[in-house]
């Protein structure tokens, strides 16, 4: 068999199932350890016995609902690979747009000076860590109420010589009982209703963590928690930056200039035009 037949096996028998045949491709990229572009070259090369067996369970495996990142072990975010698990979220792409809005601001508001920065609720890290390598002169904290999620964080960190320090604890808690202010905060926290759990596709609702996905009944538990804490560790200038789910990006801002009606407060959308962002920046005093 070659490697051509071997992906049109997996990509029919994906579609078969509804299921995305990409994954075919990500999954022979991993098994061949290529590049896209080898492995368009390498089409009508054999396949080795053992790489087909593997290929071929991992296929089976994702068909029966476990997410292609758990399979192969990690997931690429902002030209970096991450470790993930199921202890933690795995990184998507809109993310990547949350850290490029946050590095443009930085830059805009503090220009070039020493700040500290905090992401909360970090997960793998990757929000933290892709901050620690593109932002010069930032002092990166992370945080996360799951110890088996900072297990991954450190890794991921350590993996990618980046400099963080790590607290497990309770969104804010860690920097409020050290009295510490921050320059920069930012968040993709819990936010999906609890109600829309069933909605979810079988990959995400079973293998990926609860603690990391749902924001109580109505989905923005987190983010009220949040800005109702932000007054005790934010600098009077200051910038805050949310991910959010589609829909809840103008309740998030509202809360936000509610809590500080000084600052500058503002939705970006995604490449696919849903509300993802939400900024609040500069004067954060009361």
């Amino acid at each position: 068999m070659t490697v051509y037949e071997a992906l049109n096996w997996a990509s029919s028998f994906l579609e078969e199932r509804q299921l995305e045949p990409p994954a075919a491709e990500w999954f022979m990229r991993h098994h061949l350890d290529v590049t896209r572009t080898e492995l368009l070259l390498r089409y009508r090369d054999p396949l080795e016995e053992d790489v087909w067996n593997r290929f071929k369970n991992d296929v089976h495996a994702y068909a029966n609902g476990i997410p292609v990142q758990h399979l192969t072990g990690y997931e690429e975010f902002y030209g970096r690979r991450f470790t993930v698990n199921s202890d933690v979220l795995i990184p998507r792409p809109e993310t990547e747009e949350l850290v490029l809005a946050i590095l443009q601001k930085k830059q805009a508001l503090f220009s070039d000076r020493a700040i500290q920065i905090a992401d909360i609720g970090t997960g793998s890290g990757a929000i933290a860590i892709t901050l620690a390598l593109e932002a010069e002169n930032s002092k990166v904290y992370a945080t996360d109420i799951s110890e088996r999620a900072l297990v991954v964080a450190k890794q991921n960190a350590e993996n990618l010589h980046a400099h963080i320090e790590f607290f497990q604890g309770d969104l804010l808690q860690p920097f409020i009982e050290k009295k510490q202010r921050l320059d920069v905060i930012v968040s993709n926290p819990p936010y999906i209703p609890l109600h829309e759990e069933s909605d979810l596709a079988v990959h995400v609702r079973e293998h990926e963590p609860h603690l990391a996905l749902f924001g109580g009944e109505d989905g923005y538990v987190l983010y009220r928690r949040l800005i109702e804490e932000l007054p005790n560790v934010v600098q009077p200038k200051a910038l805050v930056g949310f991910e959010v789910g589609m829909g809840q990006g103008e309740t998030v801002r509202k809360l936000l200039q509610t809590a500080f009606p000084r600052a500058t407060t503002e939705v970006r959308d995604d490449i696919n035009g849903k509300d993802r962002i939400v900024l609040a920046y500069g004067d954060m005093s009361l």
